[in-house]
């Protein structure tokens, strides 16, 4: 793989991964509801969550969620309710200033929310199994190939991750009042259900 088209590669990972979407709305809204300790069990998330993926893609279901609309569709519904449902227990929450701190169980949960979300994504899916051929060299190894684009990728998946996540911890970190941190909890919710309403109108690509 020549360095334009592994430079090539990496800007149009950026401009995927930066872009929002159901994963960066939830980045955002847990990390609003738990600050800046949520981001590593929420980064640790994407990333297993791109893992599976890939690996989903690669083993033949991405070609598969490509040509069937009922496969698609049971994909798109299961990612939007449970975006859904995560957000109206965040609105639902009510926190205190004396608690600031990520009990191991719920990074455990807030781990496991970005994993879900994350690999439950379709269009995330279909994206690694039409994406991905456009910058192999199928004169050259492709193994090699495949796996330098799936490492840079993580990386680009984890600085996208990291940077929603901390941005959104600093804004909670400045606002001490339990009144507010109890509206940041409305507006983390209200993201999380808009995401799945964006999710449940994602449509198959012909």
């Amino acid at each position: 793989m020549s360095i334009e088209v592994w430079l090539s590669f990496i800007l149009a990972s950026l401009m995927l991964c930066f872009t929002p979407g159901p994963t960066v709305f939830l980045i955002m809204g847990q990390s609003l509801s738990y600050g800046k300790k949520s981001v590593i069990p929420l980064v640790a998330g994407v990333l297993s969550g791109d893992i599976i993926a890939m690996s989903i893609s690669f083993a033949g279901l991405g070609a598969l969620l490509t040509t069937s609309a009922v496969l698609f569709n049971a994909f798109k519904w299961i990612a939007a309710v449970y975006l859904i449902y995560i957000g109206i227990k965040a609105c639902r929450n009510n926190t205190s200033i004396e608690t600031q701190d990520v009990p191991l169980s719920k990074r455990a949960k807030l781990f496991k929310e970005a994993l879900i979300v994350t690999a439950l994504n379709p269009k995330g899916i279909v994206f690694f199994i039409a994406f991905f051929p456009l910058f192999i060299n199928t004169t050259h190894a492709v193994m090699p190939q495949m796996l330098i684009m799936g490492f840079s990728f993580l990386v680009v998946s984890a600085l996208s991750a990291s940077f929603y996540s901390i941005f959104s911890g600093y804004i909670r970190s400045k606002v001490s009042s339990v009144k507010f941190q109890n509206v940041f909890n409305k507006i983390s919710g209200s993201m999380l259900i808009g995401a799945g309403a964006l999710t449940a109108t994602l449509q198959k690509s012909n």
